[in-house]
């Protein structure tokens, strides 16, 4: 816009500097009068009139340009004092930002949410029942009592996040993360494949006591693909 401002006052007219005399030459009394060479003025110069209205114009250039460049300038300054602003959540979800933010109690069901990014937002009670989670992130996420039934969380990361006490039936993890110290106490795994996660043994051990069921999407028990004795 600022570009455009200038391109336009660029193209207006200067006011002409006027010339110091008019006057035609003197002529001889012998000499008959001739018709002066010199045009009128008038058919010249603007009139006062159109060099004023020149004068208004630019003068609103001026200030157009000036607030724009203000404009961008003061935009600029607001998304690098507030990275937010400038992040929208790195998937699908409109112009959200679920990153780094309390969405507990949140209705995200059913919705298409292909990696978006969650990372340490607060997630608690959050509803994720059926989404589409390919690929999502939910590192270091606290998604303590979030229904995550019959979501397909492929290749999700769950690194660090806190999965306490939430609902992973029927889910399908396939591939997905959860190194670090995730936790999954008191969660609802029935149903749920866990084909390709990588587990420490603990965390292997505590699903196993409580692995039951089959994904009615893929088919696998819970137990197998948890490797489970």
């Amino acid at each position: 816009m600022a570009v455009l401002n200038v391109c336009f006052c660029s193209k207006l007219p200067s006011s002409p500097n006027p010339i110091k005399s008019l006057s035609p030459p003197k002529t001889s009394l012998s000499q008959p009068q001739l018709q002066p060479l010199i045009p009128s003025p008038r058919s010249i110069y603007p009139t006062p009139q159109v060099t004023q209205i020149g004068s208004h114009l630019s003068y609103l250039c001026e200030s157009i340009s000036k607030a724009s460049v203000l404009a961008l300038i003061s935009a600029s300054i607001v998304f690098a004092s507030d990275p937010a602003l400038a992040f929208k959540g790195g998937g699908p979800y409109g112009a959200g930002v679920t990153r780094g933010q309390d969405l507990s109690g949140k209705d995200f069901s059913g919705k298409t949410l292909i990696k978006q990014d969650f990372k340490t937002s607060i997630l608690r009670q959050a509803n994720f029942k059926g989404a589409n989670l390919l690929g999502a992130s939910f590192f270091d996420a606290d998604l303590t009592g979030a229904d995550l039934s019959d979501a397909d969380l492929r290749g999700a990361d769950f690194s660090l996040a806190q999965v306490t006490k939430a609902n992973l039936s029927n889910a399908n993890l396939e591939g997905a993360l959860a190194t670090g110290n995730t936790s999954f106490k008191g969660t609802n795994i029935t149903g749920a494949d866990f084909t390709d996660v990588p587990l420490r043994d603990d965390q292997r051990e505590y699903l196993c006591k409580i692995a039951d069921g089959v994904n009615p999407v893929t088919g696998n028990e819970t137990r197998e693909t948890l490797f489970c004795k």
